[in-house]
């Protein structure tokens, strides 16, 4: 029994652990090419990081957006030009595993523009679907 009790103490939890490292990294990919993709005015492009569903949830000042297509329709009427757009940063304040298909981000997003810089912060739940981390819900403020 001791013998079991250090092999999965030497072999299994390191493997966990740099399986969790992998995925938080995997994560935070996402959320770089999301900042890549908008800083160079292109919302569709940064609209990958979300599931593409009727069952993504978007939650905003103006409540409950669902579906993917309402999510981009927004985005397009509230960010039309790349001065409303700005530069965009994130600070990722945690990346919390919850399970092996889900993860919970906290962090801060920030918007330099010439008609006013904004800011504020978000909450997301991601989720591995086919392989991939997506977005499945976003509570941003």
């Amino acid at each position: 029994m001791k013998t079991l009790s250090f092999f999965f103490i030497l072999f299994i939890v390191p493997l966990v652990a740099f399986s969790q490292d992998r995925d938080a990294e995997a994560i935070k990919k996402v959320l770089q090419v999301q900042t890549e993709a908008w800083n160079r005015g292109n919302i569709d492009e940064f609209m990958h990081g979300y599931w593409e569903s009727d069952s993504l949830k978007f939650i905003g000042k103006s409540g409950v957006t669902y579906g993917y297509k309402q999510t981009l329709a927004n985005y397009k009427k509230n960010y039309s030009d790349t001065a409303q757009m700005g530069k965009l940063s994130f600070d990722i304040l945690e990346v919390k595993r919850l399970s092996p298909e889900y993860y919970f981000v906290l962090g801060k997003w920030f918007l330099k523009r010439s008609v006013g810089d904004i800011g504020g912060t978000y909450t997301l739940i991601f989720r591995k679907i086919n392989g991939r981390w997506v977005i499945v819900t976003d509570h941003t403020s």
